[in-house]
Protein backbone atom coordinates (compact mmCIF):
# COMPACT_ATOMS: atom_id res chain seq x y z
CA UNK A 1 0.00 0.00 0.00
CA UNK A 2 1.41 3.37 -1.06
CA UNK A 3 1.79 6.32 1.28
CA UNK A 4 0.11 9.65 0.61
CA UNK A 5 2.07 12.13 -1.55
CA UNK A 6 2.93 14.15 1.58
CA UNK A 7 4.18 11.08 3.45
CA UNK A 8 6.21 10.00 0.42
CA UNK A 9 7.82 13.45 0.17
CA UNK A 10 8.66 13.48 3.90
CA UNK A 11 10.03 9.93 3.74
CA UNK A 12 12.17 10.67 0.67
CA UNK A 13 13.62 13.75 2.37
CA UNK A 14 14.49 11.59 5.37
CA UNK A 15 16.01 8.93 3.08
CA UNK A 16 18.12 11.61 1.39
CA UNK A 17 19.40 12.72 4.79
CA UNK A 18 20.06 9.11 5.69
CA UNK A 19 22.09 8.49 2.54
CA UNK A 20 24.22 11.54 3.34
CA UNK A 21 24.46 11.05 7.13
CA UNK A 22 22.99 7.77 8.37
CA UNK A 23 24.74 5.21 6.19
CA UNK A 24 28.14 6.98 6.34
CA UNK A 25 27.99 7.15 10.16
CA UNK A 26 26.98 3.47 10.34
CA UNK A 27 29.83 2.27 8.12
CA UNK A 28 32.35 4.68 9.63
CA UNK A 29 31.49 3.23 13.04
CA UNK A 30 32.37 -0.25 11.79
CA UNK A 31 35.60 1.05 10.26
CA UNK A 32 36.59 3.07 13.33
CA UNK A 33 35.93 0.16 15.71
CA UNK A 34 38.03 -2.13 13.50
CA UNK A 35 40.80 0.47 13.33
CA UNK A 36 40.85 0.84 17.11
CA UNK A 37 41.08 -2.94 17.46
CA UNK A 38 44.06 -3.19 15.15
CA UNK A 39 42.64 -3.71 11.65
CA UNK A 40 43.60 -1.09 9.05
CA UNK A 41 41.79 -2.71 6.11
CA UNK A 42 38.98 -0.13 5.95
CA UNK A 43 41.43 2.76 6.34
CA UNK A 44 43.64 1.45 3.52
CA UNK A 45 40.60 1.16 1.26
CA UNK A 46 39.46 4.71 2.02
CA UNK A 47 36.46 3.67 4.11
CA UNK A 48 37.52 5.28 7.39
CA UNK A 49 35.63 8.39 6.35
CA UNK A 50 32.22 10.06 6.60
CA UNK A 51 32.21 10.82 2.86
CA UNK A 52 28.85 9.37 1.70
CA UNK A 53 30.25 8.63 -1.76
CA UNK A 54 32.61 6.03 -0.27
CA UNK A 55 29.77 4.10 1.37
CA UNK A 56 26.89 4.36 -1.10
CA UNK A 57 25.45 1.12 -2.47
CA UNK A 58 23.04 1.67 -5.41
CA UNK A 59 20.85 -1.36 -4.65
CA UNK A 60 20.68 -0.79 -0.89
CA UNK A 61 19.99 2.92 -1.32
CA UNK A 62 17.31 2.27 -3.94
CA UNK A 63 15.62 -0.29 -1.69
CA UNK A 64 15.55 2.22 1.16
CA UNK A 65 13.91 4.79 -1.12
CA UNK A 66 11.42 2.19 -2.39
CA UNK A 67 10.46 1.18 1.15
CA UNK A 68 9.85 4.86 1.91
CA UNK A 69 7.41 5.06 -1.00
CA UNK A 70 5.63 1.81 -0.20
CA UNK A 71 5.45 2.48 3.53
CA UNK A 72 5.25 -0.04 6.34
CA UNK A 73 8.91 -0.52 7.13
CA UNK A 74 12.38 0.64 6.06
CA UNK A 75 15.10 -1.70 4.77
CA UNK A 76 18.32 -0.74 3.00
CA UNK A 77 22.07 -0.91 3.28
CA UNK A 78 25.33 0.76 2.38
CA UNK A 79 28.47 -0.78 0.90
CA UNK A 80 29.81 -3.27 3.52
CA UNK A 81 32.89 -2.11 5.39
CA UNK A 82 35.89 -4.41 4.73
CA UNK A 83 37.24 -5.99 7.92
CA UNK A 84 39.94 -8.63 8.35
CA UNK A 85 39.02 -10.54 11.53
CA UNK A 86 42.54 -11.97 11.73
CA UNK A 87 43.88 -8.48 12.54
CA UNK A 88 41.41 -7.73 15.31
CA UNK A 89 42.35 -7.81 18.97
CA UNK A 90 40.14 -10.18 20.90
CA UNK A 91 39.39 -12.57 18.06
CA UNK A 92 35.68 -13.35 17.71
CA UNK A 93 34.86 -10.93 20.54
CA UNK A 94 36.61 -8.14 18.66
CA UNK A 95 34.64 -9.01 15.54
CA UNK A 96 31.44 -8.80 17.59
CA UNK A 97 32.40 -5.32 18.82
CA UNK A 98 33.03 -4.16 15.24
CA UNK A 99 29.70 -5.62 14.10
CA UNK A 100 27.77 -4.03 16.98
CA UNK A 101 29.27 -0.58 16.34
CA UNK A 102 27.10 -0.02 13.24
CA UNK A 103 23.65 -0.73 14.73
CA UNK A 104 24.59 1.14 17.91
CA UNK A 105 25.39 4.19 15.80
CA UNK A 106 21.85 3.98 14.38
CA UNK A 107 20.44 3.92 17.91
CA UNK A 108 22.59 6.94 18.80
CA UNK A 109 21.41 8.85 15.72
CA UNK A 110 17.81 7.96 16.56
CA UNK A 111 18.33 9.30 20.09
CA UNK A 112 19.91 12.54 18.82
CA UNK A 113 17.08 13.06 16.35
CA UNK A 114 14.53 12.31 19.07
CA UNK A 115 16.11 14.90 21.36
CA UNK A 116 15.68 17.45 18.56
CA UNK A 117 12.00 16.45 18.14
CA UNK A 118 11.42 16.69 21.89
CA UNK A 119 13.12 20.10 22.03
CA UNK A 120 10.93 21.40 19.20
CA UNK A 121 7.83 20.13 21.00
CA UNK A 122 8.94 21.39 24.42
CA UNK A 123 9.54 24.94 23.18
CA UNK A 124 6.21 25.00 21.36
CA UNK A 125 7.86 25.21 17.98
CA UNK A 126 6.19 22.17 16.43
CA UNK A 127 4.31 23.28 13.29
CA UNK A 128 0.59 22.63 13.03
CA UNK A 129 -0.35 19.63 10.85
CA UNK A 130 -0.63 21.08 7.37
CA UNK A 131 0.37 19.11 4.29
CA UNK A 132 1.04 22.37 2.41
CA UNK A 133 3.51 23.65 5.03
CA UNK A 134 7.24 23.34 4.40
CA UNK A 135 7.98 23.53 8.13
CA UNK A 136 5.60 20.66 8.84
CA UNK A 137 7.19 18.65 6.01
CA UNK A 138 10.65 19.15 7.55
CA UNK A 139 9.32 18.26 11.01
CA UNK A 140 7.80 15.00 9.76
CA UNK A 141 11.03 14.28 7.86
CA UNK A 142 12.99 14.62 11.10
CA UNK A 143 10.64 12.17 12.80
CA UNK A 144 10.99 9.81 9.85
CA UNK A 145 14.79 10.04 10.10
CA UNK A 146 14.48 8.87 13.70
CA UNK A 147 12.15 6.06 12.63
CA UNK A 148 14.53 4.88 9.87
CA UNK A 149 17.37 4.68 12.38
CA UNK A 150 15.18 2.68 14.76
CA UNK A 151 14.19 0.31 11.97
CA UNK A 152 17.76 -0.28 10.77
CA UNK A 153 19.00 -0.67 14.35
CA UNK A 154 16.51 -3.49 14.84
CA UNK A 155 16.94 -4.95 11.35
CA UNK A 156 20.73 -5.09 11.54
CA UNK A 157 20.65 -6.83 14.91
CA UNK A 158 18.67 -9.79 13.55
CA UNK A 159 21.12 -12.71 14.09
CA UNK A 160 21.16 -14.08 10.55
CA UNK A 161 23.96 -13.81 7.98
CA UNK A 162 25.12 -11.43 6.61
CA UNK A 163 23.57 -8.95 9.07
CA UNK A 164 25.57 -7.39 11.89
CA UNK A 165 23.56 -9.27 14.49
CA UNK A 166 24.93 -12.54 13.15
CA UNK A 167 28.53 -11.41 13.74
CA UNK A 168 27.58 -10.23 17.21
CA UNK A 169 26.03 -13.63 17.93
CA UNK A 170 29.17 -15.45 16.76
CA UNK A 171 31.20 -13.44 19.25
CA UNK A 172 28.91 -14.30 22.15
CA UNK A 173 28.54 -18.06 21.74
CA UNK A 174 31.14 -20.78 22.33
CA UNK A 175 33.66 -21.56 19.55
CA UNK A 176 31.93 -24.90 18.88
CA UNK A 177 28.52 -23.24 18.53
CA UNK A 178 30.02 -20.54 16.32
CA UNK A 179 31.52 -23.23 14.06
CA UNK A 180 28.10 -24.92 13.81
CA UNK A 181 26.34 -21.65 12.97
CA UNK A 182 28.80 -20.91 10.18
CA UNK A 183 27.57 -24.03 8.36
CA UNK A 184 24.28 -22.23 7.73
CA UNK A 185 25.75 -19.07 6.18
CA UNK A 186 24.89 -20.40 2.72
CA UNK A 187 21.21 -19.90 3.56
CA UNK A 188 21.69 -16.23 4.46
CA UNK A 189 20.15 -14.83 1.25
CA UNK A 190 17.08 -17.03 1.70
CA UNK A 191 16.68 -15.91 5.30
CA UNK A 192 17.01 -12.25 4.31
CA UNK A 193 14.24 -12.81 1.76
CA UNK A 194 12.02 -14.17 4.52
CA UNK A 195 12.78 -11.04 6.56
CA UNK A 196 11.73 -8.89 3.60
CA UNK A 197 8.45 -10.79 3.24
CA UNK A 198 7.37 -11.05 6.87
CA UNK A 199 9.77 -8.80 8.75
CA UNK A 200 7.50 -5.80 8.55
CA UNK A 201 4.74 -7.56 10.48
CA UNK A 202 7.17 -8.58 13.22
CA UNK A 203 9.34 -5.48 13.42
CA UNK A 204 6.63 -2.86 12.87
CA UNK A 205 5.14 -2.92 16.39
CA UNK A 206 8.58 -3.17 18.00
CA UNK A 207 9.98 -0.31 15.94
CA UNK A 208 6.92 1.85 16.57
CA UNK A 209 7.15 1.28 20.33
CA UNK A 210 10.85 2.20 20.38
CA UNK A 211 10.13 5.28 18.27
CA UNK A 212 7.25 6.36 20.53
CA UNK A 213 9.47 5.92 23.58
CA UNK A 214 12.26 8.03 22.10
CA UNK A 215 10.09 10.92 20.95
CA UNK A 216 7.62 10.57 23.86
CA UNK A 217 4.55 10.15 21.63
Amino acid sequence: MFNSPFDIAASLLAVGAFLVVGFPVHEFSHAFAAFRLGDNTARWQGRLTLDPRRHFDPLGGSLLALSAILGGFFIGWAKPTPVNPNNLQGGRHGEAVVAAAGPLSNLLMAAVGAVAVRAIDSFGLAPLPDTTSVSFLLYVSLETFVLINVWLFLFNLIPIPPLDGYRVLLGLVSPRTAWTLRQYEQYGVMLILVVFLVGGRVLAPIGQNVFDFLVAH
